[in-house]
């Protein structure tokens, strides 16, 4: 009975965890789309591009009209008492004790604030549209870096589909030639040692492609974290790595203002709009402030709380208020000889970074160059151990030549193979890390 109960457990977990698991089917563009709607980082920057719009909206309500409210109701339980002179009553020389006032006092007033002019107002304006500015240029950066996070694990589960793909096509010749070594051998036509050679070798080729399953399997858990899918997700890419093109001729064109392109120069740039805008802001300190104001109020007085508000006693007013700084110790032209610091360390900040771009494309083109060569060369020697192969095994089965020779050739095939993946895995991450580079990737 406790196994049949478990079991009915058992087989309701696996059909809530199916229940709950989905299966996609993505190619790369896909799974960049999926990225930008589901990965953490990204939703956290466009939260800070509404962050950064609901301030310029905050920053604009402080220019409005600021109207208060307040309601006031007091009970004297005890009545002030003042002290008068005795001669307004004709005993002087001595004090009189009065009370002033009624036991119930009770208000209604209104306030009304406009602000008519204040400097860093209306730098605060504009420093909140470029504050929005810097965030959404924010927001872009982290864009683009989800774009090649997911771009580069994509390519990772790809050259392991083509990795696998080649152990699989030497799996099954090396098991074909396997099968005819053990033939001849009990023919009589060949020894022992020449099917325990290619024995090894196959076990080996049989645990690699295990290995590579299991990395497989990892590459897509990490394509996976990169687009924010859940790891319990099914995933399985429709794209090939035979569909990537690999030619510099895919790169744009570059020239000197390439640097212009990036995320980074632009953030720069906005970094020193702020800070221009701060020295600005720090100025206008120096100016006035002038603002506006009106009061309006109800009094209610009486001794009886049911007929307070019989009567009321009305109070009206308006001004207005105007702020003149004329000395603070200094401070505030400390506070300018800062800002002016700060703004002359982001201009150096934006020369360093141009530089530093430039140095980044540069380097990324060569590094893609020399991928693209080293590709190549990979290919063309994979070709050439393929060839070597073929012509071992014609002369082995021809008997001018020994099993050795084979040997040698399918080990020389699969070291080619694995210089072929890393040097193609190699080439599509410096195209990445390329397109990068030249601000191609928005």
């Amino acid at each position: 009975m406790l196994i049949l109960v478990l079991s009915i457990l058992s087989f309701g977990v696996v059909n809530a965890q199916t229940d709950t698991t989905k299966s996609h089917n993505f190619n790369l563009e896909e799974c960049i789309q999926y990225a930008y709607q589901h990965q953490t980082s990204l939703l956290n920057a466009d939260l800070d591009r509404k962050i950064a719009d609901s301030k310029v909206k905050e920053t604009i309500g402080i220019g409005l009209p600021q109207i208060a409210g307040t309601a006031n109701l007091q009970d004297y339980l005890k009545v002030p008492t003042s002290l008068l002179p005795g001669e307004f009553f004709g005993q002087p020389g001595t004090y009189i004790p009065v009370k002033f006032g009624v036991k119930y006092n009770s208000s209604l007033s209104a306030s009304a604030t406009q602000l008519l002019f204040n400097g860093s107002y209306l730098v605060g304006l504009q420093a909140s549209k470029t504050y929005k500015e810097l965030s959404q240029r924010a927001y872009d950066r982290t864009k683009i870096e989800t774009n090649v996070a997911v771009t580069k694990a994509y390519y990772m589960v790809l050259v392991n589909n083509k990795q696998i793909e080649l152990l699989n096509a030497n799996i099954n010749q090396l098991k074909e030639q396997l099968d005819q070594t053990k033939a001849l051998f009990k023919n009589g036509f060949a020894e022992q040692i020449d099917a325990d050679r290619l024995t090894v070798l196959y076990n080996n080729l049989i645990t690699e492609k295990q290995n590579i399953l299991r990395s497989l399997e990892l590459g897509k858990n990490v394509l996976k974290f990169q687009m924010g899918m859940p790891v319990e997700d099914d995933l399985t890419l429709s794209g090939s790595i035979d569909d990537v093109s690999l030619s510099s001729k895919d790169l744009p064109l570059t020239d000197s203002a390439t640097y212009r392109n990036r995320i980074e120069y632009n953030l720069a740039q906005t970094q020193v709009k702020l800070n221009a805008l701060s020295l600005k802001n720090t100025k206008a300190e120096f100016l006035p402030t002038l603002s506006a104001f009106g009061t309006g109020s109800l009094s209610y007085q009486n001794n009886s709380f049911s007929n307070l508000y019989d009567r009321n006693y009305p109070t009206l007013f308006i001004g207005l208020q105007l702020n003149i700084p004329i000395f603070s110790g200094g401070q505030r032209y400390q506070r300018v000889k800062q800002a002016e610091f700060t703004l002359r360390k982001s201009d150096h900040d934006l020369l360093n970074a141009k530089n530093s771009i430039n140095l980044d494309i540069q380097n990324s083109i060569t590094q893609f160059t020399n991928s693209l060569n080293s590709l190549k060369n990979q290919e063309r020697n994979l070709d050439l151990a393929n060839e070597v192969l073929r012509v071992s095994k014609i002369k082995y089965e021809q008997g001018v030549g020994s099993s050795l020779e084979v040997t040698q050739a399918q080990t020389s095939l699969k070291e080619a193979q694995n210089n072929y993946i890393n040097a193609l895995y190699d080439a599509l991450i410096s195209k990445v890390d390329t397109e990068k580079a030249i601000g191609s990737i928005k």
